[in-house]
């Protein structure tokens, strides 16, 4: 488990019981673009199958941030589902936020992970994430 503290207070864990999935739930299914409308079963299990990063508020702790991470915890992994409740954007979660989670994943050995964005390559591109170098090898199956 990770637990990680900034100066200002913010507080960053990968507990499970920590992360408020009501919150998640309604950030992802009303404000993400990638995510509206998705039901609270499937983010509930999507959670359950992979690592969850939660940032809280220094007073009180409330949740303002999350990112969700599927690994097998060696090799791969897919950073998704990242978001940072509006209020609290331009103070630099969203990246502390990522580093964390690229840190985590270096220590357990993974060294590819993949990530999806239509907004934010300024985010991740800071920490080291780059347009992939040969998309042609990459293929998709999507049964929507």
């Amino acid at each position: 488990m990770l637990t990680l503290t900034r100066d200002d207070g913010y507080l960053l864990s990968t507990a499970p019981e920590r992360l408020d999935l009501d919150r998640v739930h309604h950030w992802l299914a009303t404000d993400a673009y990638w995510a509206r409308g998705r039901d609270r079963a499937t983010v509930e299990r999507a959670f359950a199958g992979s690592i969850g990063f939660g940032v809280y508020r220094p007073e009180g702790g409330c949740q303002v941030a999350v990112a969700r991470v599927v690994t097998d915890g060696a090799t791969f992994g897919w950073l998704c589902d990242v978001y940072v409740e509006p209020a609290e954007r331009g103070r630099g979660l969203g990246t502390w936020l990522t580093g964390a989670v690229r840190d985590h994943l270096a220590e357990l050995g993974v060294r590819r992970i993949l990530l999806a964005t239509a907004d934010a390559h300024g985010v991740y591109a800071k920490l080291g994430f780059a347009p992939l170098p040969r998309p042609d090898r990459w293929m998709l199956l999507d049964n929507r």
